[in-house]
């Protein structure tokens, strides 16, 4: 029988969150630096968390558009004018932002299938696919080893059954999963792999609304194929071919339920 706090540990813990979060902004002073990196240098599972901690911060100021700095002077100036001109102005403004979108569309995340945009989940997953794959050394929570645990647990926390798909017949192995926050609720993520380092990720959570039409979203050379079935939301994210991840994630769907006969 397993705890699930022991998934909670956390190698840094013993270290001030304070001096901690500014080590890794970059913002000690060179002098209280050396000690923090002494102890890092002690403890490699407290350094292997620190890089990981670095890595999800740039990975979400890429995604985000974040700034580098926070330290970076904030300006506000309060102008009187006239009405007339205001609405010159933003006439102006109307028609540059017309000119930036055209041409800005093609660098902006591409989602096709329909409708105005694509579902909160799906860019969800999205954001935790580009956040979690980079990680060597703690990719998942609970690692494929304890696959029994590991859909016990995630099943208790979002109130559903879950189950794992077997990508073997595509080459790729379960890694482990863990436990995100969704839009509503708990969210899950299942993470795979194949022989080349090559990563998958599986993420589902509840959603109130009704079964959609098999959907893509992409972002940079990452493809999510998404679906809603019987109140449940799944994505399948990867940077494979656009046709290879469309037949898994066909695959996946019918092997959890849905009806993807019409969407091939």
């Amino acid at each position: 029988m397993h705890n699930d706090d022991e998934y909670d540990h956390d190698p840094t813990a013993g270290m001030d969150p304070r001096m901690l979060s500014a080590f890794i902004d970059d913002e000690l002073p060179q002098g209280e630096r050396a000690p923090v990196r002494e102890r890092l240098a002690q403890d490699p599972d407290a350094a292997s968390r620190v890089a990981a901690y670095r890595a999800q911060k740039a990975a979400l100021q890429a995604l985000c558009a974040l700034p580098a700095r926070a330290d970076a002077p904030v300006v506000v100036l309060r102008v009187r004018v006239p009405w007339w001109r205001r609405v010159g102005v933003a006439a102006c403004w109307l028609v540059a932002g017309a000119g930036l979108a055209l041409a800005l569309g093609p660098m902006a995340p591409r989602f096709i299938g329909g409708g105005s945009e694509p579902m909160a989940f799906a860019q969800r997953a999205d954001v935790a696919y580009a956040v979690y794959t980079p990680e060597r050394r703690h990719p998942v929570e609970v690692a494929a080893s304890e696959e029994e645990h590991l859909i016990t647990w995630l099943s208790k926390r979002l109130d559903r059954p879950l189950s794992v798909p077997s990508l073997q017949e595509y080459g790729y192995t379960l890694v482990g999963g863990r436990l995100l926050p969704g839009e509503a609720g708990p969210a899950a993520q299942f993470m795979y792999e194949n022989q080349t380092g090559e990563r998958l990720t599986l993420y589902v959570t509840g959603t109130p609304k009704g079964e959609t039409a098999f959907r893509l979203f992409r972002d940079g050379n990452r493809r999510t194929f998404y679906w809603v079935s019987d109140q449940m939301g799944y994505a399948l994210s990867g940077p494979i071919s656009e046709g290879k991840l469309r037949t898994i994630a066909l695959e996946v769907c019918s092997e959890l339920g849905g009806r993807p006969e019409s969407w091939r």
